[in-house]
C-alpha cells in the first residue's frame, strides 16, 4: 500500500511542476540548503548517513568489502589531500577528468562532452559551491532520472589509497568537482562498483534528459560528417568506441594507440585545406588524459606542416585530446553516439527544437509483463501508448515524419547488488485503422494483434538501459507497445517519443468502470425452499456469522472437482459479510446471505466460462477476461493491484480469491457512487470517513 502512496504522491508532484531541472526532486529526501545551513551553524562538517564513508558504498562484488582492490582504502575529505583545495579552477575542462581504478570510462566520456557545454554543465553541477566561508562538507548534483531531474547531496569523503584519489580525478589535484560529480552519481546508482561498465549514452542522457542514437560506422549513412559537425553545433554530446572480440582485447591499446572497448569523447569536427583539397578531421577525447592516437593528424604530425597557420589546432602532446581524419576515424572506431539535447536544455533560438513527451511504465508479472509478439496469448497485455503525428517534417512533402523512440529499463545498476541485472527490451509499432482514431480508453486485445501487422519495431531486443530507434512515418495515428523478450518479467520503465514537428504520444488504457445489476434480494423474495435452508445453517439467532460462512461455502465446494481453491479462509468470509452487512452488526441476514448467494453462482458461472484449459484455476489473463465478463473494466494500475492481492504464487486465482475480488470490487464501486450522488467523478472524504471505507 505504501508504494501505491507513493506512486500518487510523485504524479501529484509532477503535476505541481517538481521534477524540472529547475525545480529539481530532492533525493531521498535530503535538501541542499538546509542541510548546509543546519551544519555550518553548528560548526560541523556533514556526513552522509544514506551514502557513508564505509564498503557497502564502494562495491558489493570486485569492489566489495572481502575484495583485495578495496584493502587499504580511506575516505578523505579534499582538505587532507590538498592544501588548497578547489571545487573548478579556471571553468570545468576535459583535463579534469582523469580514469582511476574503475571501468566507468563511459561516465568519464560523458562527463568530458559535458564540459564543451557550459549551459549543460551548470544545470548537473550547480554553482555556488566550494571550499570557502560557506563550505559544510556538503555539495549536491542534479541528473535527470527517467523523466524527472533529482537533486543529489553528497558529503565530500572520497575514498583514496595512499593519499591519492582511488577513482575519478583532475590531473589538477587539487580540482576536486569531477569525483564529487562521480560520487553522487555512484549514490544514484547505488555503489561505485554499479558504475562499471556501460555505454556513453547513459551519462549523456542523465547530464541532459536529453535521447541518444547509436550508429555503426561499417554502416555509417553517407552524410555522417555532416550530421557530426551538425549535431556539434547544436550542442549535442558526441561518444565513441571500438568494438572488441573477446574479454582480451578489453582496454587493450593498438600499434598506433587507440584503445579498444574503451569510451571515447568526440569534441570537434572541420575541413582544413591540404595540399590543394578539403581533408575532413575529427577530434578526439581519451578520458584517461592520456594515450593518444599516433597516425595521421596526431598531435605534432608531419601533415600539420601543410596546414596553414590559421587553420591551425592547438595539438599539444599527450594531454589525451587529439585528431584525426574522418576516413581513419571511421576505419578505427565502430560505434559513434549522439545525444540530442531537450528543447529546455538549448537556450539558444537559432536550434531547431524537437518537441517531447515521456511517459512511465510498468511491468509487472501476472498483469503487464506480457513479453514480445512472439508471445501471442499475452503480447497485448503489455502498456499500450498512442502516436499522433499530424505533420510532415519542414520543408519536406511526402517525405514523412521523422522521429526518434527510446525505451529505458529503470533502476536496473541498482539491482545489480540484489545479483540482477538488465532485461532483455524492445518495442513494436503498429498504425492504428482509422476506426481506433481519436480512441485513447481503450487497450487493445488479442484480437487486434493476431489480425494486424507490426509497421515498425526497435532495431533488436537487446539487455541494455535503453532502445533508442529512428524512423520515418507517414502522418497518423500508431500504436507503440514496448515489453520484455520474455514474459513475466517485473520491471519499471520510461517511454521517450522526440519527434521534429508536433506530435502528441498518450497512454492508452481501458476507462475504469462498471456495469452493476441491481440483484439484491429483500427478505420477501426468498423462496420457502432457500428460507428453509437458511433457517438450519443460521441456528438460533437466524443470523449467518463469518465462521457458519466458511463453514457452509467448504462444505459446498469440497464436494466439487472442477474448481480448485484451497476453502473460504475465516478472513476471506470476514471480508464477505462485512460487505454485504447493510444492519453493521457483523452478520447475514436472511436477505443478505440470498444477495451473496445469489452473485456466487453468477460468479461460478463466469469463472468456469473463463478457465479455457479447464485446470480448475484462472489464469491472469483470464482474470482480465472474466472481470470484463462481469462487468468491470479496470486499467493496468488496477489490475495489477487486484493480481498482486489475489493471485498465488503462481499466477493463478482460484475460486474462492476470484469471489472475494469481484465482491470487494462491486461493493468499491456501489460505494463510491452511492456518494458521488451527482455523478461528478470525484468524491470528497474527511479523514474518518476515508478509514471507515479503507478499513472494509
Amino acid at each position: 500500500m505504501s508504494g501505491i502512496a507513493s506512486a500518487l504522491a510523485k504524479q501529484r508532484a509532477l503535476a505541481a511542476g517538481f521534477g524540472t531541472n529547475a525545480n529539481a526532486v530532492k533525493y531521498l529526501n535530503q535538501d541542499f540548503e538546509g542541510l548546509r545551513r543546519q551544519y555550518l551553524s553548528q560548526g560541523a562538517l556533514f556526513s552522509d548517513p544514506n551514502f557513508p564513508a564505509a564498503p557497502e558504498s564502494l562495491g558489493f562484488k570486485e569492489l566489495g568489502p572481502n575484495s583485495s582492490k578495496t584493502r587499504g582504502v580511506q575516505w578523505k575529505r579534499p582538505r587532507e589531500l590538498s592544501a588548497n583545495p578547489q571545487f573548478i579552477i579556471d571553468g570545468a575542462t576535459r583535463t579534469d577528468i582523469c580514469q582511476g581504478a574503475l571501468g566507468d570510462c563511459w561516465l568519464l566520456a560523458a562527463i568530458a562532452s559535458l564540459t564543451l557545454n557550459e549551459d549543460v554543465l551548470a544545470r548537473v553541477v550547480p554553482s555556488g559551491q566550494g571550499f570557502g566561508d560557506n563550505y559544510a562538507g556538503i555539495f549536491h548534483f542534479q541528473f535527470w532520472q527517467y523523466g524527472e531531474w533529482v537533486d543529489v547531496v553528497i558529503d565530500d569523503r572520497l575514498p583514496t589509497r595512499n593519499g591519492e584519489l582511488l577513482f575519478v580525478h583532475s590531473a589538477e589535484g587539487s580540482e576536486f568537482w569531477s569525483a564529487l560529480l562521480e560520487k553522487a552519481y555512484a549514490k544514484v546508482n547505488g555503489c561505485y562498483e554499479a558504475l562499471s561498465g556501460g555505454s556513453t549514452t547513459e551519462g549523456f542522457e542523465d547530464f541532459t534528459g536529453g535521447i541518444a542514437e547509436s550508429y555503426e560506422l561499417k554502416k555509417a549513412p553517407p552524410d555522417m560528417f555532416d550530421i557530426i559537425r551538425k549535431a556539434l553545433d547544436s550542442g549535442s554530446l558526441l561518444g565513441c568506441s571500438i568494438d572488441i572480440t573477446s574479454a582480451a582485447d578489453s582496454e587493450a591499446v593498438t600499434l598506433q594507440k587507440l584503445v579498444k572497448g574503451h569510451a571515447y569523447s568526440l569534441t570537434g569536427a572541420t575541413e582544413v585545406n591540404y595540399r590543394g583539397r578539403k581533408e575532413k578531421l575529427i577530434r578526439i577525447r581519451n578520458p584517461w588524459g592520456q594515450v593518444e592516437w599516433t597516425g595521421p593528424w596526431s598531435d605534432n604530425s608531419s601533415e600539420w606542416n601543410y596546414v596553414d597557420h590559421s587553420e591551425r589546432y592547438n595539438v599539444k602532446a599527450d594531454d589525451g585530446e587529439f585528431w584525426m581524419s574522418f576516413s581513419d576515424f571511421t576505419r578505427h572506431y565502430s560505434r559513434l553516439e549522439i545525444c540530442t539535447l531537450t528543447p529546455d536544455t538549448l537556450t539558444s533560438d537559432r536550434f531547431k527544437q524537437w518537441s517531447v513527451c515521456n511517459h512511465d511504465g510498468t511491468w509487472r508479472r501476472g498483469s503487464t509483463a506480457g513479453g514480445c509478439r512472439n508471445y501471442p496469448m499475452t503480447f497485448w497485455m503489455n502498456p499500450q501508448f498512442v502516436i499522433k503525428l499530424d505533420e510532415e517534417d519542414d520543408g519536406t512533402r511526402g517525405e514523412g515524419c521523422s522521429l526518434v523512440v527510446g525505451l529505458i529499463q529503470k533502476n536496473r545498476r541498482r539491482l545489480r547488488k540484489l545479483g540482477e541485472d538488465m532485461d532483455t527490451i524492445g518495442f513494436a509499432i503498429y498504425e492504428l485503422p482509422s476506426q481506433f482514431h481519436g480512441q485513447r480508453d481503450v487497450h487493445l486485445d488479442k484480437s487486434f494483434f493476431l489480425t494486424h501487422a507490426q509497421t515498425a519495431r526497435s532495431e533488436t531486443f537487446i539487455n541494455l538501459r535503453e532502445v533508442c530507434s529512428r524512423f520515418k512515418l507517414p502522418p497518423g495515428e500508431y500504436l507503440c507497445v514496448p515489453s520484455t523478450f520474455e514474459p513475466q518479467k517485473t520491471g519499471d520503465f520510461c517511454l521517450r517519443v522526440f519527434c521534429e514537428s508536433q506530435a502528441d504520444t498518450q497512454r492508452c488504457e481501458d476507462l475504469v468502470d462498471a456495469v452493476l445489476e441491481n440483484d439484491t434480494v429483500s427478505d420477501g423474495e426468498v423462496d420457502a425452499a432457500f428460507r428453509g435452508m437458511f433457517m438450519k445453517l443460521a441456528g438460533s439467532d437466524m443470523e449467518i456469522s463469518p465462521a457458519e460462512l466458511s463453514t457452509i461455502l467448504n462444505r459446498i465446494i469440497a464436494k466439487r472437482t472442477d474448481i480448485k481453491t484451497d476453502g473460504f479462509c475465516l478472513e476471506t468470509c470476514r471480508v464477505m459479510v462485512n460487505l454485504m452487512d447493510d444492519s453493521g452488526n457483523g452478520k447475514l441476514g436472511l436477505g443478505e446471505f440470498a444477495t451473496l448467494w445469489k452473485k456466487i453462482q453468477k460468479y461460478l458461472g463466469i469463472y468456469k466460462n473463463c478457465d479455457l484449459d479447464h485446470s480448475g484455476t484462472i489464469s491472469t489473463t483470464e482474470m482480465r477476461m472474466a472481470l470484463k465478463e462481469a462487468g468491470f473494466t479496470v486499467n493496468n494500475k488496477i489490475f495489477q493491484i487486484l493480481i498482486t492481492r489475489y493471485s498465488e504464487l503462481d499466477m493463478t486465482i482460484d475460486f474462492d480469491n476470484f469471489v472475494s475480488c469481484l465482491i470487494r470490487l462491486e461493493m468499491m464501486f456501489r460505494i463510491f457512487k452511492k456518494v458521488d450522488a451527482h455523478n461528478t467523478g470525484n468524491i470528497e472524504l474527511d479523514f474518518h470517513q476515508f478509514l471507515m471505507f479503507t478499513m472494509i
